[in-house]
């Protein structure tokens, strides 16, 4: 008579994983030193934004905003460390076997492994806290962006972390799994202004418009003085039909979330800037020309961009963890060449 173990709860599984993950990262010293790092860094950074916009009564919401922008651009540097090297890791050392020989479900694997490298992410956010804190002091700072800027840096952390597990889970090499998670990520923090930018190139157009004779000044600001008889040849971007491809920068999902304050500026701060220069994108180059006739329209504001870039990250997410959890299956059959079983 043979008895079988009933299954663990899914969500205690789950926990165990990540239990065991995260007291692995916790008992490795060079944790600390990073994090330690990471605060010194981002501390210095807020303090010379600081020192370099004392005068200004915005000083707060730039340096706000400056410390966001830091935070995202070297925790998407770290997060691929963290979370490629998670399940090969395991795999290449021989303790994954161990793991897949218990009760525990592929996806119990992968939960546990990527909520892990999310909670190790997050407390690089959490060191950068008290320079927020710090820039709120100083005044002028959009207290409605505070909560909103926080959620969508943790947001795309744990999308950046999911897409390293899930490579992480597919690779049988280390390196190469770190390797292909940095090379995703540069794809969507540098590829898509790059790619953004040659489309743009390629979508370039000329217009017969009337010469610019000068300026006029006025209580608005005036405007541009337009010939009646000459016209001239101008050159400009259909910028709005590739607009979307700046969609899953993470830089442009964080600051296009994130509500501007009121009566300031779009372009004001580092994130505002961000947000302002892809409306203008949205608006497409006809936008700039001068002496351009306006249709009733053309005051239209084109919407929130962001939606379309966490649907973009979210897709590639799915592909990375089914892929993951393909290969975490057993037993699994055929190994591919070199992989180590135990």
């Amino acid at each position: 008579m043979t008895s079988t173990r009933p299954s663990p709860n899914y969500l205690d599984g789950v926990l165990t994983v990540f239990g065991l993950e995260f007291r692995q990262r916790l008992r490795t010293r060079g944790w600390y030193v990073l994090l330690v790092a990471w605060f010194v860094l981002i501390s210095a950074v807020a303090a010379l934004a600081d020192a370099t916009t004392a005068a200004n009564d915005m000083a707060g919401q730039f340096v706000f905003e400056l410390v966001v922008g830091f935070v995202l651009l070297f925790a998407l540097l770290v997060v691929p460390a963290f979370s490629a090297n998670s399940i090969s890791g395991d795999r290449a050392a021989g303790t994954l076997a161990i793991l897949q020989n218990t009760l525990l479900r592929p996806g119990q694997l992968l939960w546990g492994k990527w909520i892990a490298a999310w909670a190790v992410s997050l407390a690089f956010l959490a060191a950068a806290l008290p320079a927020l804190v710090w820039a709120m002091s100083r005044g002028g700072v959009h207290i409605a962006s505070l909560p909103v800027f926080v959620l969508m840096v943790a947001v795309e952390l744990g999308l950046m972390c999911a897409i390293g597990v899930g490579i992480s889970a597919r690779s049988h090499r280390p390196l190469f799994a770190v390797t292909a998670t940095y090379l995703l990520v540069a794809a969507f923090t540098v590829g898509t202004p790059i790619a953004f930018g040659l489309s743009s190139a390629l979508s370039a157009d000329e217009i017969r418009l009337p010469r610019v004779e000068g300026w006029s000044p006025g209580p608005d600001g005036g405007q541009y003085v337009c010939s009646q008889t000459e016209t001239t040849s101008q050159t400009f971007m259909h910028t709005e039909r590739t607009s979307w491809m700046l969609a899953a920068n993470p830089f442009v999902v964080v600051s296009d979330a994130v509500p501007g304050p009121p009566g300031v500026s779009d372009d004001f701060g580092v994130m505002g800037t961000i947000s302002s220069r892809v409306r203008d994108a949205q608006r497409g180059g006809l936008e700039g020309l001068p002496c351009l006739p306006r249709s009733g329209d053309a005051e239209a504001q084109p919407g929130p961009i962001w939606p379309l870039g966490l649907g973009v990250q979210g897709a590639v997410v799915a592909v990375a963890i089914a892929a993951g959890r393909r290969r975490l299956r057993t037993p699994m059959g055929r190994l591919p060449a070199g992989m180590r079983v135990a």
